[in-house]
């Protein structure tokens, strides 16, 4: 599948007439795929492709309460519906979840990218262009 999994997509993606970024888009997915790893199921699930799209947009959720209260606010703090509540790759680096396991900084170098971010364009897609689903 060249254009990825739905389920990984984050709510500015889905709205045609904004631009938005790339780096808070993938920190949504990697809420997504957390999500997926220490849960064992997506937190926005529906066989309906418009019925999931509609639930990425609302940004409801629920953490079953059997994680630990620091992937539980990671999670909730990487699935954040609006894109500049989200945390950066810094912050998700020193957050308590990640610091509690091992020192990050042995292993991982922090770069500063404020003004590096890739905006993307707003693109109008044509539904018989579209091959998403294909």
């Amino acid at each position: 599948d060249k254009h990825g999994c739905p389920a990984y997509v984050s709510p500015e993606i889905l709205n045609p007439n904004e631009t938005y970024s790339g780096r808070s888009a993938d920190v949504w997915s990697l809420g997504v795929m957390l999500y997926t790893m220490l849960v064992g199921r997506y937190p926005f699930h529906d066989c309906d492709p418009s019925a999931l799209f509609g639930k990425i947009r609302r940004g409801q959720f629920s953490v079953p309460p059997g994680l630990s209260p620091k992937a539980r606010c990671l999670i909730k703090n990487l699935l954040r519906r609006e894109p500049q509540d989200r945390l950066s790759a810094d912050q998700i680096l020193k957050h308590p979840w990640f610091t509690n396991c091992s020192s990050t900084s042995s292993f991982v170098t922090i770069i500063d990218h404020k003004n590096m971010d890739q905006m993307v364009p707003n693109m109008v897609v044509h539904e018989a262009e579209d091959n998403f689903f294909v």
